[in-house]
């Protein structure tokens, strides 16, 4: 009783607009197979969703206080908005951007990004900016890229799923490019949560990586979100002694091979001003199926 009321505690900031004519509304369990449906339109931008439903088998709230927001038309989910530690659109439209961004605006909750689909993440944005929310930084052009099948690129045999044994060596690697990628320490929201994160990917099997004799990161990536369709890749890191040499594309084709252990397709997003990552992720078979965009606050 008391870790649902707990939970109910984080939720009530919603429970005003469920109950009212608003179009948005907290999803529960009722509801799961509508988002399904909903997320089954488009395997590849929709994986992170895909992945939360198939491991937690419900749309209800998540004991953290994590909820999704479905917009609804006729009684019909139409579209829908993870609402965690990240912001996260399913088959939002533009027209719909007001009612989520009113709904997340009256929540009073922080939020680390909104990313997705690039329409639907700069639509609810621009909502939300009227609102008085104000981002770090915006970035509206990262291409997502899909791959299904192998890559024509023969895979570096170096590359493997993590092990707790190595969780020291690779901790340094992941602060390392999460300050390359964002301009700020991960441990600034907390280092054990951070601790936490990495060592439960490393544990379900979702991180590869390669040292070398020193016991030094050569190469890093993780499968941020996994569903029985797709692997989304987050995470890539290059130890900066090794970079320049041409080996990006053989540790890619090797995250491609291992990450079909899990799905037929591999996924991934990058910011649209890397061209070297862009360079080797067509050289590896990706090809553009969208385009995502991120908004840091």
């Amino acid at each position: 009783m008391r870790a649902m009321a707990k939970m109910l505690s984080k939720v009530a900031p919603w429970l005003a607009s469920a109950k009212s004519a608003e179009p948005v509304r907290v999803l529960d369990a009722e509801d799961t197979a509508s988002l399904r449906r909903l997320v089954d339109r488009d395997p590849v931008a929709n994986v992170f969703l895909a992945s939360y439903l198939e491991g937690s088998g419900s749309a209800s709230p998540t004991r953290t206080g994590a909820l999704i927001l479905g917009y609804f038309d006729d009684g019909e989910l139409a579209s829908a908005c993870w609402a965690g530690a990240n912001v996260v659109p399913v088959q939002v439209e533009p027209a719909q951007a007001a009612a989520y961004a009113g709904a997340l605006a009256r929540s009073g909750r922080r939020y680390s990004s909104i990313f997705g689909p690039a329409n639907a993440v700069m639509s609810i944005y621009a909502q939300w900016q009227g609102l008085g929310a104000q981002a770090l930084e915006v970035r509206s052009n990262q291409p997502l890229l899909s791959i299904a099948g192998e890559s024509p690129v023969v895979p570096n045999p170096a590359l493997g799923f993590g092990t707790m044994d190595e969780f020291e060596d690779l901790l340094p690697a992941c602060v390392a490019m999460f300050e390359e990628e964002v301009g700020y320490s991960p441990f600034l929201g907390g280092e054990d949560f951070y601790r936490r994160r990495v060592a439960g990917l490393v544990q379900r099997g979702h991180s590869l990586l390669h040292l070398d004799g020193a016991g030094d990161v050569v190469f890093k990536a993780e499968l941020g979100a996994v569903s029985q369709q797709a692997t989304q890749v987050q995470g890539v890191w290059m130890n900066p002694r090794y970079r320049g040499r041409g080996l990006s594309a053989g540790y890619m084709a090797a995250v491609v091979h291992l990450a079909r252990r899990y799905a037929p397709t591999t996924t991934l997003y990058v910011n649209d001003y890397n061209h070297r990552a862009r360079a080797t992720y067509e050289k590896v078979g990706f090809e553009q199926v969208g385009t995502f965009a991120t908004v840091l606050f």
